[in-house]
């Protein structure tokens, strides 16, 4: 296919050659080429952008896969697509798979909806549409003023279950927390296996966060408006971790979308193998992996941990053999061909609920 032609270009915005696999591969997929530009660091560390051929009047493609440096990765993202609305660029889509600092959609006591900024920002420097890929949060979306297409791994997941494990209908899905039930029963429902929750882990989840609403902290003989007494808010107590469901004998499927401190897999894994379960998986979207991961998975009572390539791990993987991939450049592929001959995207989303 003559890329020129057909009217839309695909560039990665990577400055490191192992984040740019991913974007070589959708390329292929597409049967064009990716485009000719350069992205480096000055020795000051700021970062460079140039566009070595013409992009006017086309729609132009930004692959960016998020490494461990995710503030580089952000500037890079933001100043080719505003290096391309300078070259009169027609339309400027994102591919972010990973969207950066989804976990930053909340306000937490006295900082920032951080998402939302960064949707701004985006949207100052000329994108018009973003395809990412299981938002932490879906309500990620409403931060923008233009599209954005959240795709989902679900399916390549599960394909890997039927295909990659040969017992899975011995098996239960988990989710461990109760966060993390809705996408667990998703899970169960379409394989028709049973569910498992965690209940009871150590950690706080984000529910549990405060929000800086009981801001300012209460002082002692503070003056209160006479008259005026508020009921007091109780606090949490987590129960002793329990397992709510039957692993006893079964093949552990635990699901979630990121995993990257890897602590509470790991204690998940250790109760599941006390209840009984012969075999852990971890399958998530994104594998993130930072720190200690590696190490800490392949000490750990888990067997395999199951992530797609949104986010460059090769160098984890050769550190723990537990680490395996599934791709995912297929859907992203598709996804632009589609949008750019004006196609519905609803293909994308066949059977896909609120909930997954």
């Amino acid at each position: 296919m003559n890329a020129a032609r057909s009217g839309y270009r695909v560039f990665s915005a990577n400055s490191t050659a192992a984040c740019t696999e991913l974007a070589k591969t959708i390329t292929e997929r597409l049967g064009v080429e990716l485009g000719k530009s350069a992205v480096y660091q000055e020795t000051n560390g700021e970062t460079r952008v140039e566009i070595k051929e013409s992009v006017r009047g086309q729609d132009i493609f930004i692959i960016q896969t998020i490494p461990r440096d995710v503030n580089t990765a952000v500037m890079e993202l933001l100043i080719m697509a505003y290096a391309l609305k300078t070259s009169c660029a027609r339309n400027i889509i994102g591919v972010i798979p990973y969207f950066p600092y989804s976990k930053q959609s909340k306000m937490r006591k006295r900082g920032s909806i951080v998402c939302k900024l960064l949707a701004s920002m985006l949207a100052k420097a000329g994108l018009t549409h973003i395809i990412t890929m299981d938002l932490h949060q879906k309500e990620i979306q409403g931060f923008f003023s233009f599209p954005v297409d959240n795709l989902r791994a679900s399916p390549f997941l599960l394909q890997y279950i039927q295909e990659e494990i040969p017992d899975y209908r011995n098996a239960v899905i988990v989710a461990k927390s109760p966060d993390a039930a809705k996408r667990a029963q998703s899970y169960a429902e379409r394989l028709r296996l049973g569910l498992a929750v965690i209940h009871g882990e150590a950690q706080c989840t984000e529910q549990d966060m405060d929000d800086g609403r009981h801001s300012p902290p209460t002082v002692k003989n503070a003056t209160v408006h006479s008259g005026l007494e508020l009921p007091l808010m109780m606090a949490k107590e987590k129960p002793p971790i329990t397992v709510v469901g039957d692993v006893g004998g079964r093949i552990a499927i635990i699901v979630d979308d990121i995993i990257d401190d890897v602590e509470s897999f790991v204690a998940a894994a250790e109760i599941l193998k006390e209840r009984g379960a012969y075999k852990i998986f971890v399958m998530a979207t994104h594998g993130i992996l930072s720190a200690d991961a590696p190490r800490l998975i392949e000490e750990s009572a888990v067997d395999e941990v199951v992530v797609t390539n949104t986010v460059p791990h090769e160098v984890q993987k050769l550190q723990c053999p537990k680490i395996k991939t599934v791709d995912i450049s297929l859907i992203l592929s598709e996804a632009i061909r589609r949008i750019h001959n004006g196609e519905s995207m609803a293909y994308l989303f066949r059977n896909i609920t609120v909930d997954d």
